[in-house]
Protein backbone atom coordinates (compact mmCIF):
# COMPACT_ATOMS: atom_id res chain seq x y z
CA UNK A 1 0.00 0.00 0.00
CA UNK A 2 1.42 3.49 -0.75
CA UNK A 3 2.16 5.52 2.34
CA UNK A 4 0.25 8.52 3.58
CA UNK A 5 2.38 11.61 2.12
CA UNK A 6 3.20 13.95 4.76
CA UNK A 7 1.57 16.73 2.67
CA UNK A 8 -1.09 15.14 4.41
CA UNK A 9 -0.51 15.30 7.75
CA UNK A 10 -2.28 18.38 8.51
CA UNK A 11 -5.26 17.42 7.53
CA UNK A 12 -4.68 13.86 9.35
CA UNK A 13 -4.21 16.10 12.38
CA UNK A 14 -7.05 18.14 11.53
CA UNK A 15 -9.78 15.35 11.64
CA UNK A 16 -8.49 13.58 14.74
CA UNK A 17 -8.56 16.71 16.87
CA UNK A 18 -12.59 17.09 15.42
CA UNK A 19 -13.54 13.50 15.63
CA UNK A 20 -12.18 14.13 19.80
CA UNK A 21 -14.35 17.59 20.08
CA UNK A 22 -17.55 15.91 18.20
CA UNK A 23 -17.39 12.80 20.65
CA UNK A 24 -17.45 14.76 23.15
CA UNK A 25 -19.93 17.43 21.89
CA UNK A 26 -21.90 14.19 21.29
CA UNK A 27 -22.32 13.16 24.84
CA UNK A 28 -22.84 16.64 25.89
CA UNK A 29 -26.21 16.81 23.82
CA UNK A 30 -27.02 13.61 24.42
CA UNK A 31 -27.01 14.14 28.33
CA UNK A 32 -28.58 17.59 27.54
CA UNK A 33 -31.38 15.74 25.45
CA UNK A 34 -33.27 14.74 28.92
CA UNK A 35 -33.88 18.12 29.63
CA UNK A 36 -34.07 20.45 26.67
CA UNK A 37 -35.62 20.10 23.18
CA UNK A 38 -33.21 18.75 20.05
CA UNK A 39 -34.19 22.36 18.12
CA UNK A 40 -33.29 24.61 21.38
CA UNK A 41 -29.83 22.58 21.49
CA UNK A 42 -28.82 23.37 18.50
CA UNK A 43 -29.76 26.45 17.88
CA UNK A 44 -27.62 27.85 21.20
CA UNK A 45 -24.91 25.46 19.93
CA UNK A 46 -25.18 27.07 16.35
CA UNK A 47 -25.65 31.28 17.97
CA UNK A 48 -22.67 30.42 20.19
CA UNK A 49 -20.55 28.50 17.54
CA UNK A 50 -21.55 31.68 14.71
CA UNK A 51 -20.56 33.98 17.38
CA UNK A 52 -17.34 32.83 17.91
CA UNK A 53 -16.19 32.61 14.38
CA UNK A 54 -17.14 36.29 13.36
CA UNK A 55 -15.29 37.23 16.37
CA UNK A 56 -12.22 35.52 15.41
CA UNK A 57 -12.67 36.72 11.89
CA UNK A 58 -13.41 40.61 12.76
CA UNK A 59 -10.06 40.05 15.53
CA UNK A 60 -7.81 38.61 12.30
CA UNK A 61 -9.62 41.28 10.13
CA UNK A 62 -10.44 38.25 7.54
CA UNK A 63 -13.65 38.82 7.20
CA UNK A 64 -13.05 38.57 3.21
CA UNK A 65 -12.92 34.62 4.00
CA UNK A 66 -16.93 34.67 4.10
CA UNK A 67 -17.06 35.81 0.70
CA UNK A 68 -18.85 33.42 -1.87
CA UNK A 69 -20.51 33.24 -5.04
CA UNK A 70 -21.95 29.71 -4.38
CA UNK A 71 -24.25 30.44 -1.83
CA UNK A 72 -26.93 27.52 -3.19
CA UNK A 73 -24.32 25.30 -2.90
CA UNK A 74 -23.23 26.46 0.69
CA UNK A 75 -27.07 25.82 1.60
CA UNK A 76 -27.74 22.65 0.05
CA UNK A 77 -24.60 22.02 2.09
CA UNK A 78 -26.18 23.40 5.33
CA UNK A 79 -29.56 21.51 4.50
CA UNK A 80 -27.90 17.98 4.24
CA UNK A 81 -25.83 18.62 7.41
CA UNK A 82 -28.82 19.68 9.13
CA UNK A 83 -30.63 16.71 8.00
CA UNK A 84 -27.16 14.29 9.02
CA UNK A 85 -27.11 15.77 12.72
CA UNK A 86 -30.98 16.03 13.17
CA UNK A 87 -31.66 12.31 12.61
CA UNK A 88 -28.25 11.14 14.11
CA UNK A 89 -28.80 13.11 17.48
CA UNK A 90 -32.54 11.73 17.85
CA UNK A 91 -30.62 8.13 17.60
CA UNK A 92 -28.29 8.78 19.61
CA UNK A 93 -31.00 9.67 22.42
CA UNK A 94 -32.26 5.93 22.34
CA UNK A 95 -29.39 4.47 21.69
CA UNK A 96 -26.04 3.86 23.16
CA UNK A 97 -23.81 6.11 22.21
CA UNK A 98 -20.74 4.00 20.41
CA UNK A 99 -23.98 2.17 19.08
CA UNK A 100 -24.67 4.96 17.45
CA UNK A 101 -21.48 6.34 16.52
CA UNK A 102 -20.59 2.61 14.56
CA UNK A 103 -23.52 2.76 12.92
CA UNK A 104 -23.09 6.29 11.59
CA UNK A 105 -19.20 4.60 9.98
CA UNK A 106 -21.66 3.00 7.20
CA UNK A 107 -21.11 6.55 5.84
CA UNK A 108 -17.63 5.22 3.38
CA UNK A 109 -20.27 2.83 2.60
CA UNK A 110 -22.61 5.03 0.91
CA UNK A 111 -20.04 7.30 -0.56
CA UNK A 112 -18.72 4.27 -2.45
CA UNK A 113 -22.15 3.13 -3.73
CA UNK A 114 -22.48 7.17 -4.84
CA UNK A 115 -19.70 6.86 -6.60
CA UNK A 116 -20.80 4.02 -8.72
CA UNK A 117 -24.23 5.30 -9.17
CA UNK A 118 -23.65 9.33 -9.50
CA UNK A 119 -20.30 9.22 -10.36
CA UNK A 120 -19.50 6.29 -12.99
CA UNK A 121 -16.68 4.87 -11.25
CA UNK A 122 -16.05 1.65 -11.58
CA UNK A 123 -16.51 -0.47 -7.96
CA UNK A 124 -15.00 -3.95 -8.31
CA UNK A 125 -16.26 -7.25 -6.33
CA UNK A 126 -13.80 -6.77 -3.52
CA UNK A 127 -15.30 -3.30 -2.22
CA UNK A 128 -18.76 -4.79 -2.69
CA UNK A 129 -18.28 -7.52 -0.65
CA UNK A 130 -16.71 -4.84 1.43
CA UNK A 131 -20.22 -2.84 1.53
CA UNK A 132 -22.07 -5.64 1.94
CA UNK A 133 -20.22 -6.94 5.44
CA UNK A 134 -20.66 -3.31 6.62
CA UNK A 135 -24.45 -3.17 6.07
CA UNK A 136 -24.14 -6.73 7.95
CA UNK A 137 -22.70 -5.31 10.73
CA UNK A 138 -25.52 -2.80 10.65
CA UNK A 139 -28.16 -5.51 11.48
CA UNK A 140 -26.23 -7.50 13.98
CA UNK A 141 -26.20 -4.26 15.72
CA UNK A 142 -29.53 -3.59 15.57
CA UNK A 143 -30.83 -7.14 15.79
CA UNK A 144 -34.00 -7.94 14.28
CA UNK A 145 -36.20 -8.83 16.87
CA UNK A 146 -34.48 -7.16 19.62
CA UNK A 147 -35.61 -4.53 21.92
CA UNK A 148 -32.63 -2.37 20.26
CA UNK A 149 -34.32 -2.52 16.90
CA UNK A 150 -37.05 -0.39 15.66
CA UNK A 151 -37.25 3.03 12.89
CA UNK A 152 -35.14 4.89 15.78
CA UNK A 153 -31.77 2.34 15.57
CA UNK A 154 -31.56 3.08 11.90
CA UNK A 155 -31.70 6.79 12.05
CA UNK A 156 -28.04 7.04 12.68
CA UNK A 157 -27.72 4.95 9.16
CA UNK A 158 -29.71 7.72 7.86
CA UNK A 159 -27.90 10.25 9.06
CA UNK A 160 -24.64 8.67 7.54
CA UNK A 161 -26.16 8.72 3.97
CA UNK A 162 -26.66 12.42 4.06
CA UNK A 163 -23.40 13.11 5.52
CA UNK A 164 -22.03 11.16 2.18
CA UNK A 165 -23.26 13.37 0.35
CA UNK A 166 -22.43 16.52 2.24
CA UNK A 167 -18.99 15.64 2.16
CA UNK A 168 -19.01 15.08 -1.83
CA UNK A 169 -19.92 19.27 -1.44
CA UNK A 170 -17.58 19.78 0.98
CA UNK A 171 -15.01 18.81 -1.63
CA UNK A 172 -16.85 20.73 -4.58
CA UNK A 173 -17.01 24.10 -2.28
CA UNK A 174 -13.17 23.74 -1.16
CA UNK A 175 -12.11 23.99 -4.07
CA UNK A 176 -12.89 27.89 -4.38
CA UNK A 177 -14.21 28.56 -0.20
CA UNK A 178 -12.96 28.67 2.65
CA UNK A 179 -12.92 26.39 5.56
CA UNK A 180 -13.60 29.48 7.61
CA UNK A 181 -16.77 30.37 4.84
CA UNK A 182 -17.81 27.15 4.90
CA UNK A 183 -18.14 26.71 8.66
CA UNK A 184 -19.71 30.04 9.33
CA UNK A 185 -22.53 29.08 6.37
CA UNK A 186 -23.79 25.67 7.80
CA UNK A 187 -24.14 27.41 11.46
CA UNK A 188 -26.12 30.07 9.52
CA UNK A 189 -28.60 26.95 8.27
CA UNK A 190 -28.52 26.00 11.69
CA UNK A 191 -29.63 28.92 13.14
CA UNK A 192 -32.49 29.24 10.60
CA UNK A 193 -33.76 25.19 10.46
CA UNK A 194 -33.79 25.39 14.81
CA UNK A 195 -35.68 28.70 14.69
CA UNK A 196 -38.09 27.46 12.27
CA UNK A 197 -38.39 24.20 14.35
CA UNK A 198 -39.28 26.22 17.77
CA UNK A 199 -41.77 28.20 15.72
CA UNK A 200 -43.73 25.24 15.07
CA UNK A 201 -43.25 23.24 18.14
CA UNK A 202 -41.52 24.58 20.47
CA UNK A 203 -44.58 25.71 22.76
CA UNK A 204 -44.82 21.83 23.15
CA UNK A 205 -47.92 21.71 21.21
CA UNK A 206 -46.53 18.09 19.91
CA UNK A 207 -45.58 16.81 22.57
CA UNK A 208 -46.18 13.52 24.82
CA UNK A 209 -45.09 11.16 22.72
CA UNK A 210 -43.55 7.83 24.56
CA UNK A 211 -40.85 7.77 21.80
CA UNK A 212 -37.69 8.98 23.19
CA UNK A 213 -36.71 10.50 19.87
CA UNK A 214 -40.05 11.89 19.39
CA UNK A 215 -39.86 13.68 22.53
CA UNK A 216 -36.45 15.43 22.21
CA UNK A 217 -37.51 16.66 18.88
CA UNK A 218 -40.81 17.86 20.24
CA UNK A 219 -40.21 18.68 23.44
CA UNK A 220 -41.66 22.44 24.92
CA UNK A 221 -38.44 25.05 24.43
CA UNK A 222 -37.45 26.01 28.52
CA UNK A 223 -35.17 28.48 30.01
CA UNK A 224 -31.81 26.82 31.05
CA UNK A 225 -30.51 26.51 34.48
CA UNK A 226 -27.28 28.29 35.53
CA UNK A 227 -25.41 24.50 35.53
CA UNK A 228 -26.60 23.99 32.22
CA UNK A 229 -25.46 26.91 30.79
CA UNK A 230 -21.34 26.77 30.80
CA UNK A 231 -22.54 22.89 29.08
CA UNK A 232 -24.83 24.49 26.22
CA UNK A 233 -21.86 26.89 26.07
CA UNK A 234 -19.15 24.28 25.87
CA UNK A 235 -21.56 22.72 22.88
CA UNK A 236 -20.98 25.84 20.91
CA UNK A 237 -17.01 26.26 21.51
CA UNK A 238 -16.71 22.49 20.58
CA UNK A 239 -18.95 23.05 17.80
CA UNK A 240 -17.19 25.88 16.44
CA UNK A 241 -13.67 24.41 16.39
CA UNK A 242 -14.71 21.11 15.06
CA UNK A 243 -16.51 22.63 12.19
CA UNK A 244 -13.62 24.71 11.16
CA UNK A 245 -11.60 21.74 12.01
CA UNK A 246 -13.04 19.25 9.36
CA UNK A 247 -13.51 21.70 6.41
CA UNK A 248 -10.21 22.77 6.30
CA UNK A 249 -9.40 18.87 6.38
CA UNK A 250 -11.52 17.84 3.62
CA UNK A 251 -11.26 20.96 1.50
CA UNK A 252 -6.61 20.46 1.92
CA UNK A 253 -6.80 16.66 2.10
CA UNK A 254 -8.32 13.77 -0.03
CA UNK A 255 -11.07 12.03 1.71
CA UNK A 256 -9.69 8.43 0.91
CA UNK A 257 -6.49 9.75 2.73
CA UNK A 258 -8.52 11.25 5.44
CA UNK A 259 -11.16 9.18 6.02
CA UNK A 260 -9.62 6.25 8.23
CA UNK A 261 -8.88 8.85 10.74
CA UNK A 262 -12.63 9.67 11.60
CA UNK A 263 -12.89 5.94 13.26
CA UNK A 264 -10.99 7.28 16.32
CA UNK A 265 -14.44 8.93 17.23
CA UNK A 266 -15.86 5.43 18.23
CA UNK A 267 -12.98 4.53 21.15
CA UNK A 268 -13.85 8.15 22.00
CA UNK A 269 -17.58 7.34 22.04
CA UNK A 270 -17.10 4.41 24.15
CA UNK A 271 -15.18 6.11 26.42
CA UNK A 272 -18.16 8.63 27.02
CA UNK A 273 -20.85 5.67 27.48
CA UNK A 274 -18.73 4.58 29.85
CA UNK A 275 -17.98 7.39 31.99
CA UNK A 276 -21.05 9.11 31.67
CA UNK A 277 -23.89 6.37 31.81
CA UNK A 278 -22.08 3.14 32.71
CA UNK A 279 -22.77 1.44 29.18
CA UNK A 280 -20.38 -1.16 28.06
CA UNK A 281 -21.30 -2.51 24.43
CA UNK A 282 -21.68 -6.52 24.64
CA UNK A 283 -20.22 -9.23 21.95
CA UNK A 284 -22.66 -8.79 19.48
CA UNK A 285 -22.42 -5.23 19.48
CA UNK A 286 -18.86 -5.61 19.34
CA UNK A 287 -19.54 -7.86 16.63
CA UNK A 288 -21.79 -5.55 14.40
CA UNK A 289 -19.54 -2.64 15.22
CA UNK A 290 -16.09 -4.61 14.27
CA UNK A 291 -17.83 -5.20 10.56
CA UNK A 292 -19.13 -1.77 10.09
CA UNK A 293 -15.69 -0.41 10.98
CA UNK A 294 -13.64 -3.04 9.31
CA UNK A 295 -15.66 -3.21 6.23
CA UNK A 296 -15.29 1.03 6.21
CA UNK A 297 -11.20 1.17 6.86
CA UNK A 298 -11.01 -1.38 4.12
CA UNK A 299 -12.83 0.83 1.17
CA UNK A 300 -10.94 3.62 2.17
CA UNK A 301 -7.76 1.90 2.09
CA UNK A 302 -8.16 0.07 -1.32
CA UNK A 303 -9.66 3.44 -2.72
CA UNK A 304 -6.37 5.24 -1.99
CA UNK A 305 -4.23 1.97 -3.09
CA UNK A 306 -6.26 2.68 -6.38
CA UNK A 307 -6.04 6.19 -6.67
CA UNK A 308 -4.49 7.75 -9.42
CA UNK A 309 -4.68 11.12 -8.30
CA UNK A 310 -6.50 12.54 -11.02
CA UNK A 311 -10.08 14.45 -10.20
CA UNK A 312 -13.28 13.68 -10.88
CA UNK A 313 -15.46 16.79 -11.74
CA UNK A 314 -16.90 16.54 -8.18
CA UNK A 315 -13.44 16.91 -6.94
CA UNK A 316 -12.91 13.71 -5.66
CA UNK A 317 -10.31 11.49 -6.48
CA UNK A 318 -10.98 8.92 -9.07
CA UNK A 319 -11.22 5.79 -7.11
CA UNK A 320 -10.45 3.30 -9.93
CA UNK A 321 -7.90 4.04 -12.91
CA UNK A 322 -9.05 2.65 -16.47
CA UNK A 323 -6.02 0.00 -15.93
CA UNK A 324 -6.29 -0.82 -12.38
CA UNK A 325 -7.68 -4.84 -11.84
CA UNK A 326 -10.96 -5.40 -10.82
CA UNK A 327 -11.23 -5.09 -7.11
Amino acid sequence: MRRWSSGAAPGIACIVVAMLLLSLQDGLIKWLGATYALHQIVLTRSVIATTLILLVLVATARLALLRTRRWSLHVARGLLLVASNSTFFLGLIAMPIAEAVAMFFVAPLFITLLSALVLGERVGPRRLLAVLAGFAGVVVVVRPGSGLFGFTALLPVAAAATYAIMQILTRRLGATDSAVGMAFSVQMVFIAASVGMGLVAGDGRFAGSDDPSLTFLLRPWRLPSAGDVPLLGLVGLLTAMASVLMSQAYRSTAPATIAPFEYIALPFAAAWGFLFWGEVPDAIAILGMGLIIGSGVFIVVRTERLRTGVATPTGIATADPPSAPSD
